[in-house]
Formats: structure tokens, C-alpha cells, sequence
């Protein structure tokens, strides 16, 4: 049910990442022992986020919805899987964000990165179990993958070369619908700028992005400096096919537009290679990271079609 409750669930993931940097922000250098204060401070805001989460969607949305017992969902053929690399990304950047504040405590380092990838499928579980118990949807094994696969990448990464070399991110450009189609984009993706960013697979793009100097540290190479991959697909009106039934019970067939899968390669920035002392920067750098650079970039779609991009975002 990722494609429709995702939109509360990244809405409240995003609004928490400046919680989380406000925190990480209050001291940056890493302490030699653990500061039971801080460690109060993390552990009770990341339950109490936790916690209000699963209260606040199961009222604002799956109150409409009849119940059922616990059941599962195979839902991986839906929306080309851009739902899919939407969990990737918010489990990624959520496990990353909370292990910067378990490092804040002062704890143990690798304590502070386990707790960090733990808090990321935690945070995304919430939407797991409520579909599981939801007769509209149900449990989806699929993005529990991704959500584990994201907070494992950050954790990997951490243990094995003490940053993040890869990162992922996620772009956006508004998707022109044909005026037949509006009413219906509207009603799956939203109407407003801030539901269509975070809902709208079409306008989409998912990244992972890759810091060359990380890899070649003898190069002169910036350390700044992305390369990256992306992902999105176009002209999805259903999760599996075009074709749907409206309120009215009439059956709309769009099978006639082409869905199809599109393929990048670009360049980046890494926000958090740029140098500053200051620590309002560093802080939002870490935030505006989860985003990617608009840059030039090269497309290639599954229908065969290669073309180019001066800037593509």
C-alpha cells in the first residue's frame, strides 16, 4: 500500500530530518563516553516519534478501512517499482540520520550505527503492520525488503569504510498529464506541489549516487564530486496496468499509453564533502543530501530511446 500511504509516512520522515540534524547539531565532535542526558534525549524522541506515527496514521487513515486479521501482500509487480525505491530511500536516509544522533551520545560507535539501521525498519514497520492488518491491503514482504536493504546499506557502509560512499537520493520534475487523465493523477498522487513531490511516481527519480574521490583517494578528483545512477518510470495510472473503475462504477481504459522504465547516468555533489566550520551548514547540507544536484545527464528508456539532458533534476 506503499504508493498511497507513503505520501503520510515521507511527509513525517522528512519533517523529522530537521529534527534529527536540529539535535545532532546542538555538538559535533564525538565524545569519548556515553552522556546518559543525550542518550535520554535520542532514545525518547526517536519512541515518541515512533509511537505518534503509528497513532497518527492508523486515525488519519486506515480508521476508513475495515480490519481483518494479520495477513500478507505481494504488491512487487505495482508501480514499476518506484514504490519500492522509495522505501529504499526513506529507510536509507532515516537509519543514517539516527545513527548521527546515536553518535551524538557519545556510545559506543558501532552501538550508535546498529541502533541507527534498527531505527530506520522500525520507523517504516509502522506502515508494514497496519497494512497487514488492513483488508484493503496487507502486509507487503517487498518493502519490508527495501526497508531492510536501505538501513543495511547504511550500515555496511559504516562498518566497513566509516562514511558513505553511496548514498541514496531522489529527484523531482512535475509530470505533464494529458487532460483526460488529470482527475484521475489527482486522485492517486494529491493536488498540492508537497503531495505530488512525495507521491507522484511519475515525477519521480531515484538515485544512487556514488563519491569517486572516496574510491580513488590518490586522485585529484573533487571530493565532492558524484557520479550517479537513476531510476523513474512514466505514464503510470494504476499499479499494475492503465486501466481502472471509477466512482461511478464505469470502467476507464488508458491501456493505449505505454508504460515504460527510464535509465540515467549524471553527476552530483556530495553536500557533506563541502568544507565549512560552520555548524548551521553542515547541518543542512546533511538534511539537503537526500536530494540530488541538478546536473547534465544521459537517458536511456526501455523502449530502446537514448537521448541527453543539459540539466536534468
Amino acid at each position: 500500500m506503499f504508493h498511497l500511504a507513503q505520501g503520510q509516512d515521507s511527509i513525517n520522515a522528512v519533517k523529522n530530518l530537521g529534527e534529527f540534524e536540529s539535535l545532532q547539531s546542538l555538538q559535533t565532535e564525538n565524545l569519548s563516553y556515553p552522556n546518559k542526558k543525550r542518550i535520554w534525549i535520542v532514545g525518547g524522541s526517536q519512541v515518541a516519534l515512533w509511537a505518534g506515527s503509528f497513532i497518527a496514521l492508523n486515525k488519519a487513515w486506515y480508521a476508513d478501512y475495515p480490519k481483518q486479521n494479520f495477513h500478507f501482500f505481494n504488491d512487487w509487480k505495482e508501480w514499476q517499482q518506484m514504490d519500492k525505491a522509495g522505501h529504499l530511500w526513506t529507510s536509507y536516509n532515516i537509519s543514517r540520520l539516527s545513527g548521527g544522533m546515536w553518535r551524538w551520545t557519545g556510545i559506543n560507535e558501532k552501538k550508535a550505527i546498529w541502533l541507527g539501521g534498527i531505527s530506520g525498519v522500525a520507523y517504516l514497520s509502522i506502515i508494514e503492520i497496519l497494512d497487514g492488518f488492513s483488508q484493503q491491503w496487507g502486509f507487503s514482504t517487498g518493502d519490508m525488503l527495501m526497508n531492510i536493504t536501505g538501513s543495511g546499506l547504511y550500515v555496511a557502509q559504516q562498518l566497513t569504510w566509516k562514511e558513505q560512499r553511496i548514498q541514496i537520493k531522489m529527484s523531482y520534475s512535475p509530470y505533464a498529464y494529458e487532460p483526460g487523465d488529470l482527475e484521475r493523477a489527482q486522485d492517486l498522487f494529491g493536488e498540492s506541489t508537497m503531495e505530488k513531490i512525495l507521491k507522484d511516481y511519475n515525477a519521480q527519480t531515484y538515485w544512487l549516487s556514488a563519491n569517486i574521490h572516496a574510491f580513488f583517494p590518490q586522485s585529484r578528483i573533487p571530493r565532492w564530486l558524484n557520479l550517479s545512477i537513476g531510476y523513474n518510470a512514466r505514464v503510470m495510472l494504476g499499479g499494475t496496468e492503465n486501466k481502472w473503475t471509477d466512482e461511478a462504477g464505469n470502467t476507464i481504459d488508458r491501456t493505449d499509453l505505454e508504460r515504460f522504465r527510464r535509465f540515467f547516468l549524471s553527476v552530483d555533489v556530495d553536500l557533506t564533502k563541502i568544507p565549512t566550520r560552520s555548524k548551521f551548514l553542515r547541518s543542512l547540507f546533511s538534511v539537503l543530501n537526500i536530494i540530488k544536484v541538478p546536473a547534465p545527464a544521459l537517458e536511456w528508456d526501455s523502449r530502446g530511446n537514448f537521448k541527453g539532458h543539459l540539466i536534468y533534476f
